[in-house]
């Protein structure tokens, strides 16, 4: 299983690199996870997006869906053989205006999901926990039936203690990491040293901070959650950046930048 960042800021897109938005790929079966401002022209440079299986969103916010529009023209109008003659677009069934939204009548047809909802996407098994955000958001657990490898996305969240056993012993684990560690107050997203905390007390694998400020240096994103991340290896979200998915370990050798 292999995810590839194609947007990592949160709320809106900075110096050329888009808002939240990943590709999931599994064999042949490749979904889009959530689909943020920049989304469709960073997909074009690793898959032809009507090669697309499904997408999967998290909520609602512009910053996860701003490009849901676009890429739903693109199939409509764009000449090309499709996986899908209409492309299946997952999302949540709290926002009955939004979820209308997802379907495009003979382009894409919405599926909704619950909390206790249990998708089986191709090769992957997708579960749901709904999160502290200030619009229904729901975390996901994704486990590729092949391999028992998991991924863990928070999607957009304040941190509660009871996410650390949906992410548990996770392969990788990406969160909302919007804040540093100083941010006090009311928040509805987590920082450097939550996301840190949540990592150790999950026992993952790896963890991945991604939904970024725009304007503070990765290597200090890093240092504030690895402090209290204990033996659990950080990654900071870039663009193009792809990881194999239950990989113990993320060094140099391991990345890959695609141009």
């Amino acid at each position: 299983m292999q995810l590839t960042v194609l947007g990592y800021y949160g709320g809106y897109p900075y110096a050329g690199v888009g808002t939240s938005s990943y590709l999931l790929t599994s064999g042949d079966y490749h979904l889009l996870l959530d689909c943020g401002s920049g989304a469709l022209l960073a997909l074009e440079k690793q898959l032809d997006p009507l090669q697309l299986d499904a997408v999967l969103l998290t909520h609602y916010h512009h910053d996860h869906i701003a490009d849901v529009g676009v890429l739903q023209y693109y199939w409509q109008l764009h000449q090309g053989t499709k996986r899908e003659p209409i492309l299946p677009i997952y999302g949540h069934l709290q926002d009955p205006l939004n979820f209308g939204s997802l379907t495009q009548p003979g382009v894409t047809q919405g599926f909704g999901y619950q909390e206790d909802t249990e998708l089986m996407l191709g090769p992957l098994k997708v579960t749901f926990k709904r999160t502290i955000h200030p619009v229904p958001a729901f975390a996901v657990r994704i486990e590729e039936q092949t391999t028992g490898q998991v991924l863990v996305f928070t999607a957009d969240t304040a941190y509660f203690s009871e996410l650390a056993a949906f992410c548990q012993s996770a392969d990788l684990l990406m969160t909302d990491t919007n804040f540093l560690e100083d941010r006090v107050g009311k928040m509805a997203h987590m920082t450097t040293t939550q996301s840190g905390q949540l990592a150790r007390e999950s026992g993952v694998a790896q963890i991945l901070l991604t939904h970024l400020p725009q304007t503070v240096a990765s290597s200090t994103l890093r240092n504030q959650a690895q402090a209290v991340a204990g033996d659990v290896s950080v990654i900071v979200a870039q663009q193009e950046l792809t990881i194999e998915v239950g990989a113990s370990k993320m060094n140099d050798s391991n990345r890959t930048y695609k141009k």
